[in-house]
């Protein structure tokens, strides 16, 4: 028999038994509720099923995020790209089971599970995200000989140009520099700068932020995750007046490298939507694409997570693009923290 609990133990013991199963991902580390809460304030309700003998058979962190103007959202997880119950498959069913009581007794307009992999549960499963990924070899030299000869010229113009390429917790603010300015030139609302830092302050060690330099300026950015033996890219931008210098092919060439020095063996781009230019970008580096399994359970079959390309919203990014970025930087964060 499956009981299905909030879970009241340790950091040590629920990301002991999430890194052990399929599926696992960064984002089901237990100090993303710190992050969570910290950051946005928001209830995370992070679930753990336990066998007869008391053991874990299964965890799912879930974040309540409700707003009068978005709605009223169970995420699992908000911001970012993975976080579906892991575990046995009772032990994911009894989760889902309990998630979804959850939903309907509270009202929510939308109960959102990402996996990374297809799951034994009832629900349907939306596909409008999907990853690239890219088998990384054991040397940068073989990497670098299996890339076309244009992709190989994007990588060494940049350093032609004299762009640089750093690595640290000091990124942190000149990462956000770029990252703020190319979302203003979006038309998207941008996470707060303290998001970025409580991120580099909970995960010192499998957190990566980069930066790309041009003539002592940052025009290109990237935050990343290590987990096991892979590393996604989760967030990057770049400066859209230094397009013809290519920093963010440098900035991607600098990561894959470090990756292959670190011994990891796979490397993730980061979730896209299928057949936009962001996913012909990932797509050039000649890896392969994945599917993400969002498990959903929806008031409506129409309803998603909010987006720009929303009849309702549609309005909003041209408005936001003609912001001063400095009015966008500080307006962004109180927007955006309800838009999981």
């Amino acid at each position: 028999m499956i009981r299905v609990e909030q879970f009241a133990g340790t950091e040590e013991v629920w990301d002991k038994f999430a890194a052990a199963q399929t599926g696992y991902t960064h984002f089901h580390r237990l100090r993303w509720r710190a992050v969570m809460e910290r950051v946005f304030g928001h209830e995370c309700v992070y679930l753990a099923a336990r066998n007869a003998e008391g053991e874990l058979a299964g965890v799912l962190p879930l974040v309540r995020v409700r707003s009068v103007v978005f709605g009223h959202y169970l995420v699992s997880m908000p911001f970012l790209n993975y976080g579906g119950p892991l575990g046995t498959d009772a032990g994911i069913r009894a989760l889902v089971d309990e998630a979804t009581e959850l939903a309907r007794r509270d009202k929510v307009k939308l109960l959102e599970m990402r996996s990374n992999i297809p799951l034994r549960i009832e629900l349907p499963a939306s596909h409008r995200k999907i990853t690239v990924l890219l088998d990384l070899p054991s040397t940068p030299q073989e990497l670098l000989k299996g890339f076309g000869a244009k992709l190989r010229s994007q990588i060494r113009r940049p350093q032609k140009e004299g762009v640089s390429v750093a690595f640290g917790p000091e990124q942190v603010e000149p990462f956000y520099t770029v990252f703020s300015r190319h979302m203003r030139d979006l038309g998207t609302p941008t996470q707060s700068l303290n998001f970025f830092r409580e991120i580099a302050h909970q995960f010192p060690d499998d957190c990566w932020f980069a930066c790309a330099y041009l003539g002592g300026k940052p025009v290109a950015g990237g935050c990343g995750f290590r987990f096991g033996d892979e590393f996604e890219m989760t967030w990057a931008s770049s400066l859209r007046e230094y397009n013809r210098e290519s920093p963010n092919m440098l900035l991607y060439w600098a990561c894959m490298e470090r990756m292959i020095g670190e011994g990891v063996s796979r490397f993730n781009f980061g979730r896209c939507t299928p057949g936009t230019g962001t996913h012909r970008f990932k797509m050039q580096w000649g890896g392969r694409e994945q599917p993400l399994w969002w498990y959903c359970l929806a008031a409506s079959s129409e309803v998603t997570t909010p987006s720009p390309k929303d009849g309702a919203f549609r309005w909003g990014p041209r408005i936001w693009r003609r912001l001063p970025t400095s009015i966008a930087t500080t307006l962004g964060p109180s927007i955006v923290r309800y838009i999981p």
